[in-house]
């Protein structure tokens, strides 16, 4: 059974050689003081990715039981497993916006799925498949205002908008919402942010001209809804920041958007030893010691979701104690110098967590390893157990 602990983060499970333990009392609060921030605008909880590794199905019900009505999933899949989990539509709404060609349209229909449509060829495979469902469409077109990725561009815009009306006129869809996605609304400042939220103006006019009564517009992700307000219209996007993380940690750290850390990352010792000097360590031996000391196996490695790119760089809390990965990370194990401490075998190493003993936190790891925190959390593997604590009686 996993415990929390007085700081809110949880005991590694007996037995287990690593977990990612996942406080849903704190995505609960998170959720809070993200609704805090929007001026009424509704609050989607972005389950994509796994939920950023999280678990994506115990933190939508989760999310869904804190009073959020929309949930967003990339890919149909991710879409089907949480109406498959029992979060039928009367519970949330679905968005999932990554369609490719033959893409699962019947089975979203009939499952109550919102869909994106960015593109003629995606209302045309979706019009195929109402008509032979009998069930119609709710639709939200998306608009490449700038960030070049998914979405319609503005010149081919109006004859989306006028395809999409004409469908709707023949009772084969509804057009329930109007999107776009930001490019750098997590450097504020960046002369994009202001361009695209003229370009989102001026998408959204156009369809109201011709004829468009959309439930949402919505334009904002976690950065947008914590530093542009402007941005918020009817629905706000929220991933990274209801999971804890700062989206903008050049601006603050999670406690100041009143967030907390989610996950945290533990592992137990698998073997401490003592090694003379000069002994190399790992892969390579791109770590040799530098005297006599005692290192610590940590048996958690990249196929667990650690970088490869932590060797030598990442951090982690072990007796009381910041240390470095010592060496190459392996696929299943990296070692730790521990100078000449000897924790005993069994000893908890904590990789990430919220920071409140001391440990690093998964913006800490994303720094070691020049990436985003983003990536630290999803990466986490199938391979590591999610145990949950904190949450509300479902």
């Amino acid at each position: 059974m996993t415990t929390a602990n007085t700081t809110g983060t949880a005991t590694l499970t007996e037995g287990v050689r690593a977990e990612a333990a996942i406080d849903l009392g704190a995505l609960r609060d998170n959720l809070a003081a993200l609704r805090a921030r929007t001026d009424g605008a509704a609050v989607m909880a972005v389950v994509k990715a796994d939920a950023y590794g999280h678990g994506a199905v115990r933190c939508a019900q989760e999310a869904v039981a804190a009073g959020v009505r929309w949930l967003g999933a990339a890919t149909p899949e991710e879409a089907l497993a949480l109406r498959a989990a029992g979060i039928g539509p009367e519970r949330a709404r679905v968005l999932c916006w990554l369609w490719t060609p033959g893409g699962p349209w019947a089975r979203a229909l009939r499952a109550g799925i919102d869909i994106s449509v960015s593109a003629q060829w995606a209302l045309d495979e979706l019009l195929a498949a109402v008509r032979e469902t009998g069930v119609p469409g709710r639709v939200h077109l998306k608009a490449d205002t700038g960030l070049g990725r998914n979405g319609c561009q503005p010149r081919e815009w109006p004859a989306l908008v006028a395809e999409a009306l004409r469908a709707q006129a023949e009772g084969l869809i509804e057009v329930v919402g109007l999107w776009s996605h930001f490019a750098a609304a997590d450097e504020p400042g960046h002369p994009s942010i202001q361009a695209q939220l003229d370009g989102f103006a001026e998408a959204v006019a156009l369809a109201e001209r011709a004829g468009v009564r959309p439930e949402v517009r919505h334009l904002a992700n976690s950065p947008a809804t914590l530093t542009l307000p402007q941005s918020h219209y009817d629905l706000v996007r929220t991933g990274l920041a209801m999971y804890g993380l700062s989206p903008v940690p050049q601006l603050g750290a999670p406690a100041e958007y009143g967030l907390r850390p989610v996950m945290s990352l533990t592992a137990r010792l698998a073997l401490v030893k003592h090694v003379p000097g000069g002994h190399g360590v790992s892969y390579g031996h791109h770590y040799t010691t530098p005297r006599e000391t005692t290192l610590g196996l940590v048996p958690i490695g990249y196929a667990d979701g650690i970088p490869r790119h932590a060797s030598g760089t990442g951090p982690v809390l072990v007796a009381g104690r910041r240390r470095l990965v010592a060496g190459r990370v392996a696929m299943d194990q990296f070692v730790v110098d521990l100078d000449g401490d000897t924790p005993g075998v069994g000893e908890e190493v904590l990789l990430f967590g919220n920071g409140e003993q001391g440990e690093p936190t998964a913006e800490d790891w994303g720094v070691a390893c020049g990436t985003l925190s983003y990536e630290i959390v999803t990466r986490i593997g199938a391979r590591v157990p999610r145990r949950y604590f904190g949450g509300s009686e479902l």
